[in-house]
């Protein structure tokens, strides 16, 4: 195992909505012994409503700050030698302060999936708010790849079986 890694025994899963950040997250959590934390499933937990809910009435800001808090959260334990997973939501790797977080703290690791994988997977789950205007869904998606494209790894996802996404990352120069 790389030194960054035993001294900040981080990976955060990054990309898109619908990407497979969680089911891939809890299997590689699992193969590594290691915790597991969706950001997303924490804060609907936390505020006792859906992130749906928490944009509709309070807004994506509120929402964003929900989010660094998370982000910070799990840093810290992180950075206290709790090796974890953490799958992040779609726009928190996008947010600098939670980019510089996770950089400094861990490994990122990319999951990128093809725009019509994903546009496919979410047009199932009608939670998602910023996946209602399909051109507005369509545009998130292309600006978010710069940000994506900074994580330390890549992993395409050429496949819906997420075991083949989980031996890509455990083959990884980090382990």
């Amino acid at each position: 195992m790389i030194t960054k890694l035993k001294r900040t025994p981080g990976i955060y899963l990054v990309g898109f909505m619908g990407s497979g950040k969680t089911t891939i997250g809890k299997l590689l959590a699992e193969r590594l012994g290691w915790a597991f934390a969706d950001l997303d499933d924490e804060i609907e937990a936390q505020e006792r409503c859906s992130i749906a809910q928490i944009f509709e009435t309070r807004g994506e800001g509120d929402f964003r700050r929900l989010e660094a808090d998370a982000v910070r959260a799990h840093v810290r334990k992180v950075e206290l030698g709790q090796p974890t997973v953490v799958a992040l939501g779609g726009g928190a790797f996008v947010q600098p302060a939670n980019f510089d977080m996770v950089q400094e703290n861990g490994i990122t690791v990319w999951l990128d999936c093809p725009f019509e994988v994903v546009k496919q997977r979410v047009a199932q789950q009608p939670h998602r708010p910023l996946a209602r205007d399909a051109a507005e869904f369509e545009r998130l998606f292309v600006t978010r790849q710069e940000s994506y494209r900074r994580a330390h790894f890549r992993i395409a996802i050429e496949a819906d079986d997420p075991a083949v996404a989980v031996e890509a990352i455990l083959k990884l120069p980090i382990f």
